[in-house]
């Protein structure tokens, strides 16, 4: 009988099949005798190395495997993932073609490139009459592959009962661990077959054992929602509150992974809802942190769960609702008593988290059940600074329609228009200028929101402010414009071209006498001094300055751009070249 082109395409494609490979896949016993006859190749091997006894072993044709050897076939021979034809007639569960395989001398103790034998991959397909086979012939069944796992950790994988006892009758070492330190009982618990974990534990299997992080497998239940093994495990008296290596026991692993039926259980049975891990942070944390830990946290707060319990860092279970968003949670949380101005070890409230992450709706519960809108933040900042620093305008305009004062500063004198301008959001920046902010503040170090805005590259902010009216000559302790941080920082030259196109002076000279050309040459901005080179904003600079500056003719800088730009390592040869075009003092060329 023919096959299909489906059932042929996971092997190989059909077009591509040499007669021989042809006959096998359709079936044919008297066509692969007729082709042998023909003197065809019975070790042709395709792309991927595979021969076409590789192909009689994968269809399980115990008839053409045998035509095959006997007319010369290597019996171990591998393809290109080193899998032998024993290994495909496992992976199919071909009993007939594994017991011809044998005969001919197949080798049981072959591996692929992940180091797996026969027997590992007859484990992982629930092969038992394969794995029977195969067996009487090992000398070992603890054979590990490349990620340390044993025959018997597959079988706990794949729970199948009847493949775990055969390997347990035959040897196979019940506390073997993996690479990471897992046994087979972590692997059955983890994938809930509870029935492998009876068979493990009536066999000795250590019901506490820990991998390398110290999961136990009610660690790996809990974290998978395997609520039958979970209680088994419980019911044998393992400890509850068996923390891990980073001190979370296995309710926080239910909460995280928002498993609501384990977490009833295990309140049920006693587990501390308020244990802490080595962060600080207990169940309830992770309930409110989790996408699906909605249910998880209503259960630990009906159950006497801290609603104000601090991790080690300050944050409360509502600071990490406005992490993540989680505004029903936070609604919930509020309702059970928590304090809604809590400070972090940051002085940030929840309202300062919520406006960093940009979470709206959890600024209006929170502004909604009494959150100060002006209670000061990390240096000093309020909500509003940190919503427009990230660039968040729909939180900025509910902070805006809760009256908060708009040009009050942070601990540096830095106002929200300056916080806008330095990340970068002109629609922020744009909804502060209409409110009223005042565009020419000046923070503690004298410098305007248009500083900041030259100093970070942020071309639309700029274009608004200056739009708006800004200074752009103005200077600040340092004796800087914004086109000096523009010289130093703007890699495009767009800032430091829209700052000359609007007369900013590029003569003006800082507290130490450099200019912006001494800054592009000292951070090697090559396109911020090819606008200087270029005639057209060269015409700009002549007509501000005149060629003295460029000539740097009264010399105040303690030295030139050219020497800048080599002390400061930037002197590739087109850098030279670009300096050199410049009039630099006589004693400069």
């Amino acid at each position: 009988m023919e096959l299909s082109s489906k059932e042929v395409g996971p092997y190989i494609k059909r077009s591509t099949l040499p007669p021989l490979v042809q006959a096998i896949f359709n079936g044919d016993p008297d066509e692969v005798r007729a082709l042998i006859f023909k003197k065809e190749d019975v070790n042709f091997q395709d792309n991927e190395k595979r021969t076409p006894l590789h192909a009689a072993a994968y269809f399980g044709d115990a008839e053409i495997i045998e035509l095959l050897i006997l007319s010369g076939a290597r019996v171990n021979a591998k393809d290109s993932k080193w899998l032998s034809p024993l290994h495909r007639a496992v992976a199919t569960r071909s009993e007939d073609a594994v017991q011809v395989l044998l005969k001919h001398s197949a080798d049981v103790n072959a591996r692929d490139k992940n180091w797996q034998t026969p027997l590992h991959i007859a484990a992982t397909k629930k092969a038992v009459k394969c794995a029977e086979a195969l067996v009487p012939l090992l000398s070992n069944v603890n054979v590990s592959d490349r990620a340390g796992r044993t025959a018997l950790h597959y079988a706990a994988l794949s729970g199948q009962v009847q493949m775990v006892n055969l390997l347990l009758s035959r040897g196979a070492n019940i506390n073997a661990f993996d690479k990471k330190d897992r046994r087979a009982i972590h692997w059955a618990a983890y994938m809930g077959y509870v029935d492998v974990v009876k068979l493990l534990v009536a066999h000795g299997a250590e019901v506490t054992c820990k991998d390398k992080k110290s999961y136990t497998p009610l660690h790996a239940a809990a974290s998978a929602d395997m609520i039958n093994v979970v209680k088994y495990l419980l019911d044998l008296g393992v400890d509850i509150n068996e923390p891990n290596a980073y001190g979370n026991t296995p309710l926080h692993i239910a909460c995280f992974n928002g498993q609501d039926i384990v977490v009833n259980e295990l309140i049920d049975r006693g587990a501390n809802v308020n244990q802490m891990n080595r962060k600080g942070f207990t169940p309830l944390h992770f309930a409110a942190t989790s996408t699906h830990g909605a249910l998880c946290l209503e259960v630990l707060v009906c159950n006497g769960a801290d609603v104000n319990a601090k991790s080690n860092d300050g944050k409360t279970p509502l600071h990490m609702t406005a992490i993540h968003g989680r505004f029903s949670r936070s609604q919930t949380i509020i309702h059970n008593g928590a304090e809604i101005d809590s400070e972090d070890k940051n002085g940030n409230t929840p309202l300062h988290i919520a406006a960093r992450y940009g979470h709206e709706l959890l600024i209006n519960t929170l502004i909604t059940s009494g959150a100060d809108i002006a209670k000061r933040g990390i240096h000093g900042m309020f909500p509003l600074h940190l919503a427009a620093l990230s660039g968040f305008s729909d939180c900025c305009r509910k902070l805006l329609s809760s009256g908060f004062e708009i040009d009050t500063s942070d601990d540096f004198g830095r106002t929200c228009l300056h916080a806008a301008a330095a990340g970068g959001n002109v629609e922020c920046l744009n909804l502060l200028l209409n409110t009223g902010a005042d565009f020419n503040k000046k923070d503690k170090f004298g410098r305007t929101p248009l500083h900041y805005a030259a100093a970070n590259c942020n071309y639309k902010c700029l274009f608004a402010l200056v739009g708006s009216g800004a200074s752009v000559n103005d200077l600040d302790e340092r004796g800087c414009t914004p086109l000096h941080y523009a010289a130093a920082s703007d890699t495009d030259g767009k800032c430091l071209k829209y700052l000359l196109r609007n007369d900013a002076n590029p003569g003006i000279r800082d507290k130490q006498g450099y200019n912006a050309v001494h800054y592009a040459a000292a951070y090697g901005h090559r396109l911020c001094l090819e606008l200087i080179a270029n005639e057209t904003p060269l015409d700009v600079l002549m007509e501000t300055s005149g060629s003295d500056m460029l000539n740097d003719s009264d010399n105040r800088a303690p030295i030139s751009p050219l020497h800048l730009a080599v002390s400061t390592q930037y002197i590739q040869y087109s850098m030279y070249s670009l300096l050199q075009s410049l009039p630099l003092p006589q004693e400069c060329q």
